[in-house]
């Protein structure tokens, strides 16, 4: 029975605190007590908690208390593998150990993810199948890698508990694991399967039905909503961290990609269970397919010419046929049911993604619930062309699987775009007014209660702040007088700006670019300038390149995108934060591109809803590299004077912590001059 008489939450919160050392935090608290309110009311709930309020206890601690009383399973979803395991491995632990008196039992928790990131003990006994378009069989260096590395995964999955492959150190690559896991589509069912009673995925699947917290990624939160088959445990609360990657992950896991590689390899799986005849019809559409999109060039597709629609249509039939001569399964033959179920996986993705691409043109523009593109060979991006298909929106998806089903909690240090949660709210499918709107001072403003009849999932939005005075701990400089950002790599003018910031800094620079070319550029260009050492992404692994950057304080590192939002370098080695330009999506992508068009063919402002909001929450992330504890100091620099002088400017500042802010140059030198010479 559920116990009702367990300890109030603060008694709960206090414990927690205490068990990691920490002190107690009026936004934290907050932030608990919103939690607990919205599991209670089954409003969802949106907090915004700058870094440093403690947020993953101020979740976790009402969470744990729930489950325990009512005996549920509560889902928190994150989008990086980085908190996934700083929740498994540091706070849960932590939280079980301090909460088994008060809640009368220990704590349980599990981590959950897709069945393509255990190792298959069935397909490691009897091989992966071999694909005869894969250019590893024809390097016979790479054969060997790939054998070495396929030898280690079988010794180590002999001694692994998990099969988790986030476990496996050092890792392997893509090629090796696919030799030993496979896709939902492609497993045989574990009532089925030889080694069912033994498999990693299954076990991890069931481990996760009796605990109180499993700990997931958006992915599989978003393939739980999508597929027409439940992969998560019964569950009636989701938290949601790092809340503002939610859309573009659950885009990603709905996005369908057709080439003419997988056509031919489906075709080839199944060439000796059905006619080769049938099989051969297949082939030849994958083979016109190809010429087609050798001809096609990259980027949104707005119609669809009637040769490619032709095609698709052939395509789509001729994996139809293909599936209808498979047949059912036959009993007891493993063999050919393991071989039936691969060719399976892999006819029934070309045939969907075949009727999705046709079937996106079907309707009218302002119809259309699909973007089509060609992704070409054009520079940084080496893979064949192909046509690749996403939703233009995940709203509704969203509103009716995720908050149609169960009480959400959403959080992230970065939710209130322009001072409010609207933008991300429309992303998300809730209403723009919310149930109730809650601010901390100086930070996103009140909301007035929903309009009569509104019918949305009712929500709160709270801004708990933040620990940080930014005001007196950071800077914000605007290189006003610099010229507008070109279309031809950074000009000598943000080179020279650029070199002067690093020399105040005394090095200490995070330098975040809007391309890898500009990252490029400004490192060769710096090295020979500069005497202070300066690394650049790609030179390395990313996370080895930030351990350098962090335990030398003169060096700067260079990057772009991922480094916006997974560099967390407290102390003297982050002083400098410069960002190039403001990161608003290319006017080339198809899916940002297509989005704005939407919002502005039903009178909206696309630039403002999409491509600035975008930009606005690329900026937040990326500012908020630099302070990561109190005791931080230091400026952010943004080389674009747009970011001054545009109209849009103003709704891109709101979106940043008020820091104190300057155009003056001099001024920003002398103060990076000043922390320098406090530094260590």
């Amino acid at each position: 029975m559920p116990d009702t008489r367990l300890p109030p939450l603060p008694e709960l919160l206090s414990a927690a605190v205490a068990s990691v050392g920490g002190t107690e935090r009026p936004g934290q608290a907050r932030m608990a007590s919103a939690v607990a309110n919205a599991i209670r009311t089954g409003n969802h709930l949106a907090v915004q908690a700058g870094t440093g309020t403690g947020k993953s206890l101020a979740y976790l601690v009402p969470a744990l208390r729930y489950a325990v009383e009512r005996e549920a399973t509560v889902v928190v979803s994150t989008a990086t593998i980085a908190l996934q395991r700083q929740l498994v491995d540091r706070d849960l632990p932590r939280l079980a150990t301090a909460l088994a008196g008060p809640l009368g039992r220990n704590p349980t928790f599990a981590i959950l993810k897709g069945r393509r990131n255990y190792v298959c003990l069935h397909r490691l006994d009897s091989g992966a199948p071999e694909d005869p378009d894969d250019p590893v069989l024809f390097d016979p260096f790479a054969v060997s890698r790939l054998g070495r590395e396929v030898t280690r995964l079988r010794e180590w999955a002999a001694e692994s508990e998990t099969g988790d492959r986030d476990e496996l150190v050092p890792g392997v690559g893509d090629q090796a694991w696919r030799q030993v896991s496979v896709s939902a589509r492609e497993c045989l069912g574990a009532a089925r399967c030889p080694s069912g009673t033994d498999c990693f995925a299954e076990r991890a699947r069931a481990e996760a039905g009796r605990v109180d917290i499993v700990v997931t990624n958006h992915a599989l939160l978003a393939i739980n909503a999508l597929q027409g088959y439940q992969v998560l445990p019964d569950h009636d609360l989701v938290i949601v961290d790092e809340a503002h990657d939610l859309v573009d992950r659950v885009t990603s896991a709905a996005t369908a990609e057709l080439t003419p590689a997988a056509v031919t390899a489906a075709a080839r799986r199944c060439g000796r269970l059905i006619d080769q005849e049938i099989a051969d019809r297949l082939v030849e559409a994958g083979d016109g397919y190809a010429l087609l999109l050798a001809d096609l060039p990259p980027g949104r597709l707005d119609t669809l010419p009637n040769a490619l629609r032709t095609t698709l249509l052939a395509i789509r039939d001729s994996a139809h046929a293909c599936i209808s001569r498979l047949g059912p399964d036959r009993p007891g033959d493993l063999e050919a049911a393991t071989t039936r179920k691969l060719a399976l996986a892999l006819l029934d993705e070309v045939h969907d993604t075949a009727v999705r691409l046709a079937e996106a043109f079907d309707t009218d523009d302002r119809g259309r619930r699909d973007v089509v593109w060609c992704s070409g060979t054009e520079a940084g991006n080496p893979r064949p062309p192909a046509l690749r298909v996403a939703p233009l929106a995940v709203a509704g998806l969203l509103r009716e699987r995720l908050f149609g089903t169960c009480t959400t909690v959403l959080t992230s240090a970065t939710l209130t775009l322009g001072g409010t949660f609207d933008a991300m709210a429309r992303q998300w499918g809730l209403p723009t007014t919310q149930a109730e709107g809650v601010k901390a001072d100086g930070t996103a403003t009140d909301k007035p209660p929903p309009a009569e009849g509104d019918d949305g999932p009712k929500w709160t939005g709270l801004d708990v702040g933040s620990p940080f005075e930014h005001d007196r701990s950071g800077i914000l400089y605007v290189a006003k007088h610099l010229p507008p950002p070109g279309r031809d790599g950074l000009p000598p003018s943000y080179l020279d700006e650029l070199a002067e910031l690093i020399e105040a800094s005394g090095g200490r620079t995070l330098g975040l670019f809007s391309s890898m070319r500009a990252a490029k550029q400004a490192t060769e260009a710096l090295r020979g300038r500069l005497s202070v050492p300066i690394l650049c992404q790609g030179e390395d692994s990313t996370a080895l390149l930030v351990t350098k950057f962090a335990s030398d304080p003169a060096t700067c590192l260079f990057g772009t995108l991922s480094l916006w939002q997974g560099v967390d370098v407290p102390g003297p080695s982050l002083q400098l934060v410069v960002v190039d330009r403001i990161p608003f999506p290319r006017p080339d992508d198809p899916l940002a591109s297509a989005r704005q068009r939407a919002v502005e063919a039903r009178g909206g402002n696309g630039f403002l809803t999409v491509a600035a909001t975008h930009a606005a929450l690329l900026l937040a992330q990326g500012t908020g590299r630099l302070l990561r504890s109190t005791t931080d100091r230091g400026v952010v620099a943004i080389l674009d004077p747009r970011l001054a002088t545009a109209r849009y400017g103003s709704f891109l500042r709101a979106s940043l912590p008020n820091y104190w802010t300057t155009y003056d140059p001099e001024v920003t030198r002398a103060a990076l001059r000043r922390l320098t010479a406090g530094s260590p």
